[in-house]
């Protein structure tokens, strides 16, 4: 196992995650702290960072440091942006840090920056064209991204922190000065006119974009608290700020969502965000919570591990490592995978279930088993906690929660654990409709390695005029496979309105 440290110094706040990589390929985040530095802040007229700006950070890093040494990590990737980078004795302090912790910070450039935010972003969203905004205290990354890959990248020297500063709209935000911020942002924005990309949504990266989700969800009573992949419409977004923008300090101290520690800097880092809006004329905003720390481990993670740097499939990729993470047994999810697919495909014109569905019960398949690891008993709940909850790239909300759903249906209907608000705000009867449907196949799926041999290694359902037909091809005669079968018999008659046959096929009598 590696245990790997990814640190970031931001103009705002530090941050320190680290992760374990197993030796099955699977990794996850095991521990995260961040910490409020105001880099920013603490620069003198000469753009120098001050003492205030050397001590904060040296102390702040030796915490983390000895947090690393607790954790035994392998391997520490650091580095610095805008602030340090900016400042004209940046790379004093990088060697200060080194001296006093041991921790060697590397200070990049925007436009790595950028590339590194766009690697987190593009390998955790199911985004095919848009334009990334990672805004962060002393800068703004922009990145115009097409068929996935980058077109346009820019870094620039504007951020929540520094704007709040340059025009003293820490307390609140007159009229006055709404108009010279915004002919400030706009007049930078208009030099890179390839910005303009009517209808591509627009991406927040960054402690301002994820505060803004916040607040809405807070203020919608959106029965989630995921804030990545959360997605709202431009006029939501000026609803929210037109709002925002006639409060003062203490006013916003008492928004819902809106930390203590960033209520100074949000009208600054939220005019930049309306600008953008203007300046791109995208019609909606999607908010990820993955960037330049998830960048930077994908960059790691790919090189020490062999596998491309850019996902083909991150819903695909995610889930497998979901899958490793928990599952013993994989070949056995793996086949009954294949066995519920078939019956989908086989199907189709007895459950009417779009085809674009499939994806849902092939992940609800794939990890159906993963809650054994709490209670075997009561595991297919367990199951759709662990995927309600797991970071399952390329599914929204809304999909996620039917995936967790048909997962914790696999071993027999369950009302009662699904009827939390949660689940009630979030699915619609024709959801459930459909959650039951995938359920079933699952289950019948489950049912057929039901003593995970394998002894029924191929299925080929049909249909006739008066029932369902389940050709099941085995080696050997599969009573236990069979009984289990029948016990969805009454479930299956319910849901599809027919019977369902079972033909068993030895594998000695398919050679014949």
């Amino acid at each position: 196992m590696q245990r790997i440290a990814i640190i970031d110094i931001g103009s705002n706040s530090a941050r320190l995650v680290i992760s374990h990589i197993y030796k099955n390929g699977a990794y996850n985040m095991v521990y995260n702290q961040k910490e409020a530095l105001r880099l920013s802040q603490k620069v003198d007229a000469g753009n120098m960072l001050t003492e205030e700006a050397f001590s904060s950070t040296i102390e702040t890093l030796k915490s983390f440091a000895h947090m690393c040494n607790i954790y035994q990590v392998d391997k520490t990737i650091g580095v610095a942006t805008a602030a340090i980078r900016n400042a004209a004795n940046g790379s004093q302090l990088v060697e200060r840090v080194a001296a006093e912790t041991g921790i060697q910070l590397h200070i990049i450039s925007g436009s790595t920056e950028a590339y590194i935010s766009y690697l987190g972003v593009i390998n955790t969203l199911d985004v095919k064209n848009g334009i990334i905004f990672d805004l962060g205290g002393g800068s703004t990354e922009l990145i115009l991204f097409k068929n996935r890959q980058i077109l346009e990248s820019v870094s620039l020297p504007m951020g929540a922190v520094n704007t709040t500063g340059m025009f003293n709209i820490r307390n609140e935000m007159p009229p006055n000065v709404y108009s010279d911020l915004n002919v400030f942002i706009m007049s930078r924005l208009s030099q890179y006119p390839w910005l303009k990309q009517n209808g591509l949504h627009l991406i927040g990266v960054g402690g301002t974009a994820r505060t803004v989700a916040k607040i809405i969800q807070r203020a919608k009573k959106y029965p989630a608290t995921k804030i990545h992949n959360y997605a709202y419409s431009v006029q939501t977004y000026r609803n929210f700020f037109n709002k925002l923008r006639n409060t003062n300090l203490e006013q916003r101290k008492k928004i819902s969502g809106l930390s203590a520690e960033r209520s100074d800097i949000i009208l600054a880092g939220s005019s930049i965000i309306s600008c953008l809006l203007e300046a791109t004329g995208a019609k909606k905003l999607i908010t990820s919570g993955c960037g330049l720390r998830e960048g930077l481990f994908y960059d790691y993670y790919s090189q020490s591990n062999n596998v491309p740097l850019i996902a083909k499939n991150i819903l695909e990729r995610s889930r497998e490592n979901v899958l490793k993470l928990y599952e013993t047994d994989t070949a056995h999810a793996r086949h009954i995978t294949q066995l519920a697919l078939a019956m989908f495909d086989g199907w189709h014109e007895l459950h009417k279930v779009r085809k674009g569905y499939r994806r849902l019960l092939e992940t609800a398949a794939l990890l159906h088993d993963i809650g054994i690891t709490i209670n075997f008993y009561s595991h297919a709940r367990h199951s759709a906690y662990m995927i309600q909850n797991a970071k399952l790239f390329g599914l929204t909300h809304k999909e996620q929660i039917i995936t967790s759903a048909i997962a914790g249906w696999h071993n027999g209907v369950s009302k009662n654990y699904f009827k939390d608000r949660f689940y009630k705000e979030m699915l619609t009867d024709s959801n459930w409709r459909l959650i039951n449907k995938l359920a079933l196949l699952l289950a019948l799926a489950e049912s057929l390695d039901y003593s995970e041999t394998k002894m029924i290694h191929a299925i080929e359902p049909g249909i006739s005029k008066k029932c369902a037909l389940l050709r099941i091809y085995a080696d050997g005669i599969p009573g236990i496979e069979i009984h289990q079968v029948a016990t969805h018999l009454a479930w299956f008659k319910k849901v599809f309105g027919v019977e369902l046959k079972l033909e068993l096929v030895k594998d000695k009598e398919a050679e014949q």
